[in-house]
């Protein structure tokens, strides 16, 4: 039996994209000497490109260089499902949304590029609203460009794992739906209050 199970693997690529595009924040994953280097960076895909930033102490920075193989994961909602919230007999199970990606680095070395993707990574995240607008004479980022590193990863593999009860029947996937989306409101706030 393949695994994940078909009814969970998420082959529309443009399924993928919109999980980049709305949770940018990717666990990329390099590994050197058989030790695994793990940073969390948001990304932004342009052409099955994603762009993104890491600071020269990051140790992680050194293997984002070119033709280097990096794994990325990128999540979205995830929550434990009850067997309450189906019609029919059920065990507990948690539904997720993951995307799996592997790819090849390039460094990017020039400090104009690196200035016009800061300024374009934060318009992008700054959407729909636009209440901040990073100015290409900024001095803070002018101060900071020697101290990140820009890069390009050219994706050359793609896997969607969409565990949403699909095997279960139509109500009873509305069900597990309902309660994603509820749960993972209520889990935020209720972490939030617990920390900060």
């Amino acid at each position: 039996m393949a695994y994940p199970p078909k009814y969970h693997q998420e082959n529309d690529k443009q399924h993928l994209i919109e999980v980049i595009r709305t949770f940018p924040l990717a666990t990329i994953i390099s590994v050197e000497n058989n030790q695994a280097f793990i940073s969390h960076l948001p990304l932004i895909l342009k052409d099955e490109i994603l762009i993104g930033h890491i600071d020269i102490y990051n140790p992680q920075a050194n293997l984002l260089k070119e033709n280097r193989e990096v794994t990325l994961i990128f999540s979205g909602p995830q929550c434990y499902i009850s067997p309450s919230v189906y019609s029919t007999t059920q065990l507990p199970t948690w539904n997720y949304i993951k995307v799996h990606l592997k790819g090849k680095v390039k460094a990017i070395e020039s400090k104009t590029a690196l200035k016009q993707s800061l300024i374009s990574m934060t318009e992008f995240l700054e959407a729909p609203d636009h209440k901040y607008i990073l100015e290409p004479d900024n001095p803070r980022m002018e101060r900071n460009l020697d101290y990140i590193k820009m890069f390009e990863i050219r994706i050359t593999d793609w896997e969607g794992k969409f565990k949403l009860s699909q095997d279960k029947k139509p109500s009873d996937m509305r069900n597990a739906r309902a309660e994603l989306i509820k749960a993972n409101q209520i889990s935020i706030q209720t972490f939030l209050d617990k920390v900060f």
